[in-house]
């Protein structure tokens, strides 16, 4: 009996293995660069995990990759050269496809817009919308502009069936403004918070750890900005916000900026304005939620972000939240009363005043704006359990696969 009820059990997992291998799916993610903290990059590896947990395959194609390969998933490192980046980037999708076309995937899922997907994960804003408002008419004589341009008309243009994941439908207008995309090829993705990344900790605890990582006071007010390119997460603006405070404010303030980004221009702006024992710059680390549960406050003065997954990260956090209205997400802050929003179009002097008052509000109105925040994000978890991009993932592919 135990023998046949062994056998039995062998038969029963061959077979349901053959069925697995039968209808599993398998995926090519593309994404130019993979780096730990980057939060495009954690959705991309926690979609990827999800598809796998569900029995299908992925392989990614990346340039260049930093930390820890994931097992079961296999990862194409593909460095190339080139004088300007998107001549790297356009010979980099030129070899990713190359593989991807003799290795029979049934769906190709791009972070990075090019020619050739089956779906584009829509974390950044309007291409072509901020080149028109935010730069000077002879950038679009360039042939970065053109490159980028084409990119994303090959994603978004109504000739083509490209379905996009978009985090925010804050920037749907301006894509159907430019390209005429239709409405059924957008698929809203709820925002997802991991429960197990932003486990609230002992408060006082999490003030000395911030303090003490940077070399602070344990009694400095310190301002956090979080977010790789400093330039488009508006590291500017809090500089020069932090030198209108008055210097006995001053005297006793921080602004720690955690990112992958290249530090030097930020840096010089500091020392130029006398801020140099005030503002710190750090590359980025794996303690991010522990760092912005010692801050007194999280700032993301942006100048234009599709989400701002850091306005949510903040709040989940149990920090007041000083951002710009051009954030998809600035809305979140605003609905729950979590913090201060500065209103479009954007006005540095506003904006200092915000500051100032961030800086002079009491305990009890951050600990007020601190539990809006906590109350509010707890709906925004619930609504997404992080299996959300997989399961529209196999809708679409199992679509063009039948």
């Amino acid at each position: 009996m135990r023998l046949q009820s062994f056998l039995k059990l062998c038969i029963l997992q061959s077979v349901n293995l053959v069925f697995l291998r039968q209808f599993a799916l398998k995926f090519a993610f593309i994404i130019f660069k993979y780096f730990p903290f980057g939060g495009m990059q954690r959705d991309m590896l926690r979609t990827a995990k999800e598809l796998l947990k569900r029995g299908h395959q992925v392989e990614i194609f990346t340039l260049s990759w930093q930390g820890d390969v994931p097992s079961g998933i296999k990862v194409h490192v593909l460095p190339q050269t080139g004088w300007f980046n998107f001549q790297r980037y356009q010979k980099f999708i030129d070899a990713s496809f190359a593989i991807i076309q003799s290795g029979k995937f049934d769906f190709v899922f791009g972070y990075n817009r090019m020619a050739g997907l089956n779906a584009h994960f829509a974390a950044d804003p309007c291409f072509i919308e901020r080149a028109h408002q935010q730069r000077s008419w002879w950038y679009r004589l360039t042939p970065r502009y053109r490159w980028f341009a084409k990119c994303e008309y090959a994603v978004f243009s109504k000739q083509v069936n490209t379905d996009i994941l978009a985090v925010s439908l804050s920037e749907q207008p301006h894509f159907q403004h430019w390209y005429g995309t239709q409405n059924e090829r957008f698929h809203f993705i709820p925002p997802f918070l991991s429960p197990e990344r932003f486990v609230l900790q002992d408060k006082v605890t999490m003030r000395k750890h911030l303090r003490d990582a940077f070399g602070f006071a344990q009694d400095d007010f310190v301002y956090m900005l979080t977010g790789s390119g400093f330039a488009m997460k508006g590291l500017d603006r809090a500089i020069l916000a932090m030198a209108a405070l008055p210097s006995e404010l001053l005297q006793h303030t921080k602004l720690i900026a955690v990112g992958q980004d290249k530090p030097k221009q930020f840096q010089a702006m500091a020392n130029r304005l006398g801020l140099q024992s005030h503002v710190v710059i750090s590359k980025g680390r794996s303690d991010i939620p522990l760092l912005m549960q010692g801050a007194d406050v999280c700032v993301h003065p942006a100048y234009r972000e599709n989400t701002g997954l850091v306005i949510l990260e903040g709040m989940a956090c149990g920090a007041p939240m000083l951002v710009t209205e051009s954030c998809g997400y600035a809305h979140h802050v605003a609905d729950a009363q979590a913090g201060i929003v500065i209103p479009m179009p954007f006005n540095q002097a506003l904006m200092n005043q915000q500051w100032l008052a961030m800086r002079t509000s009491s305990n009890a109105q951050r600990e007020t704006w601190a539990q809006n925040g906590l109350s509010h994000l707890q709906g925004v978890m619930r609504a997404n359990d992080g299996s959300a991009e997989a399961k529209i993932l196999i809708q679409l592919a199992e679509q063009v696969k039948a």
